[in-house]
């Protein structure tokens, strides 16, 4: 790192188990965010200030004037704008060193198995099942780590899925593709706007973590949030064996 590196990262590294060799891991490191909006948003501006290298944002919608209660890495005189070229936009404004790469595309199965392989870590800011069984699937095939958050009304989740270790669940074996929920869209529903802001940042701190090698990932654990009435616990989760995406496969 060179003296503006060490000046501009120097609140991580100084934290104790961060340290110079964190921060550069981070400086080398490739993170993959699905989705630009509510959630997307404080991560890729959590991501691009804490100097994430290289940071792939992938979302086929533009700004409106109804993301803006929300989403903070738009604003009004974006409205119309690619969110990913917004998102690029605000994150330069932070800092213009991360390498970011905007692509205003949805994430299906061919462009997932193009991009999951090249990043270290996978970023679920999606909102809607399809999107997240896709990009969950291919974090499977491509044994990449993966963070998960969702936001709606007032509840909040959060977990990571981590396919390099034996003991971990995916998605699907929490939320298997089989049984879908009904659709759910804030559009219809709404979502306080600082719960997204919540939720967002934890899956930042946790892609983070992943990618400086410092802490434990929140592996194993669904991480639950009742903004209502401020209230947060914590399930533990089971990798299952029969699961259609990481499980073995019943026999014909």
């Amino acid at each position: 790192m060179n003296d503006e590196q060490l000046l501009r990262y120097s609140r991580h590294i100084l934290l104790e188990p961060w340290g110079v060799e964190g921060q550069e891991r981070v400086l080398a490191a490739h993170a993959l965010i699905i989705g630009a909006g509510g959630l997307g948003s404080p991560v890729a501006l959590y991501l691009g200030s804490a100097g994430v290298g290289r940071i792939t944002l992938v979302d086929p919608d533009q700004v409106d004037v109804t993301n803006l209660q929300r989403q903070i890495a738009h604003s009004l005189a974006r409205v119309g704008q690619d969110k990913v070229a917004s998102a690029a936009a605000a994150i330069a404004a932070i800092n213009p060193e991360p390498q970011v790469q905007a692509l205003a595309q949805r994430a299906d199965a061919q462009l997932l198995d193009e991009l999951v392989p090249q990043a270290d870590v996978v970023i679920d800011c999606s909102d809607n099942f399809e999107t997240r069984q896709a990009v969950n699937a291919a974090c499977v095939r491509h044994r990449r780590p993966l963070v998960f958050g969702s936001a709606l009304g007032l509840d909040g989740q959060l977990s990571v899925f981590d396919p390099r270790r034996a003991d971990s669940p995916c998605y699907a074996c929490i939320f298997p593709p089989e049984a879908p929920p009904p659709p759910q869209r804030c559009a219809l529903m709404g979502v306080l706007a600082p719960l997204v802001g919540v939720i967002g940042s934890l899956q930042a701190a946790e892609a983070l973590k992943l990618m400086a090698g410092v802490g434990s990932a929140l592996v194993g654990r669904l991480w639950l949030l009742d903004m209502r009435h401020t209230e947060q616990h914590s399930i533990a989760l089971a990798r299952r064996a029969r699961c259609s995406c990481c499980g073995t496969p019943d026999p014909v």
